[in-house]
């Protein structure tokens, strides 16, 4: 015990430590957060339907019918109808040929890569991809190589001096932290070249980019790429799911160990989630506004010579390098009633640090001008 009081001590010496804020609202744009009420920029509910009303009638009332919990795993008693009817809009609004519901977007990706790969499997991953994706390599005891951050002839190169009959490539759809989306048909490409399974975890795509919200993979989505997204940010809810060939949905039935050994969604979450994706489809206004609103952004930034990655996507990091630089932005910050964590090693790179500022549909423009205002007197 008294090595984990040292490296607890070590963590906070170099501003790692990390610590919960506590939400005593509900989740939205001006949330309370430690008994104080602020504006938010570092929710991931990017269309906020996280407290819409129609989702919270539909989980309330499917409470009502069918109570809280669905009392077992999907392959005893737990698979609901509703679990069965939010996999088949979901694969009906994406163009595949079925859907595969999980807890969490993480136990989807551990899933998924521990029951298509094996030991003799070779994994080819994007060095930026979630932490879940890399946990998922790591636990199925394949080889496991990585590439420069979208350098495809690096990924090219390592594909090339593979002599596997069994690879997969990994990447985020849209990159948590860096906000960058995936050249998602130079994947297919390589991939299809290189006889090898392309897996793309959108998590922070589906229902935020394409004209009709499919995510990164809209248009492309075919019959050899698994798409994994989540229902905890874009819809508001929460759990995740699994788009792929039936054959392959079929196998993660039997062997994905995080879905075979894990309690099922409550029915509730998954019809409130089904409430969510009727908006998505018939409210577009939302991502048009949440991309107007990136936009305005980063011409603000612009003009105040605010230094921005790439990004046009609801993330935009603001790198800042030093951890204790970024701790510091962000206490100024959270003075002006603005929350903007901080985000560090490991979960960016060493000497990456920075502010993660993500958008909602329902911010508004007088929201990114308070924070740009207080960006601009940040201490130097």
């Amino acid at each position: 015990m008294k090595d984990l009081a040292m490296k607890l001590d070590r963590l906070n010496a170099k501003n790692l430590f990390r610590s919960r804020r506590i939400l005593s609202s509900s989740q939205e744009i001006e949330p309370t957060i430690d008994g104080k009420k602020v504006l938010s920029f570092c929710s991931n509910d990017y269309l906020g339907l996280a407290n819409h009303e129609k989702v919270k009638q539909a989980f309330l009332d499917a409470v009502e019918k069918y109570g809280v919990g669905s009392g077992a795993s999907h392959l005893v008693t737990g698979h609901h109808k509703y679990h069965a009817a939010l996999e088949d809009e979901l694969a009906n609004f994406l163009g595949c040929e079925k859907v595969l519901l999980f807890s969490t977007g993480y136990m989807a990706n551990l899933g998924t890569v521990s029951a298509l790969a094996t030991r003799d499997s070779e994994l080819f991953l994007d060095k930026l991809n979630h932490a879940s994706l890399n946990d998922a390599a790591i636990q199925s005891r394949a080889n496991l190589k990585r590439f420069a951050h979208q350098d495809l002839n690096h990924l090219k190169s390592l594909l090339s001096s593979s002599d596997k009959s069994s690879r997969l490539i990994l990447s985020d759809g849209v990159f948590s932290m860096d906000g960058t989306v995936a050249p998602i048909t130079q994947l297919q490409d390589i991939a299809a070249k290189n006889k090898s399974q392309l897996i793309i975890d959108d998590a922070h795509g589906v229902g935020v980019l394409g004209a009709h919200g499919k995510g990164s993979t809209e248009g492309l989505l075919d019959d050899k790429t698994i798409l994994i997204g989540t229902l905890g940010k874009a819809f508001g809810t929460f759990g995740a799911f699994v788009a792929a060939k039936q054959e392959t949905i079929e196998w993660l039935i039997q062997r994905a160990h995080s879905y075979i050994y894990t309690t099922a969604l409550p029915p509730a979450i998954a019809e409130a989630a089904r409430i969510s994706l009727h908006i998505i489809q018939e409210e577009p206004w939302r991502r048009t506004k949440l991309q107007e609103l990136v936009d305005y952004f980063r011409n603000c930034c612009e003009q105040m010579d605010i230094n921005l990655t790439n990004s046009q996507t609801p993330i935009q990091p603001i790198i800042v390098g030093a951890s204790d630089n970024s701790m510091k932005l962000s206490s100024a910050l959270l003075e002006n009633l603005i929350l903007v964590p901080a985000i560090r090693p490991p979960t960016v790179p060493d000497g990456s640090a920075r502010l993660r500022v993500t958008f909602c549909s329902n911010h508004t423009k007088k929201h990114i001008e308070k924070l740009v205002e207080a960006l601009n007197q940040k201490p130097k």
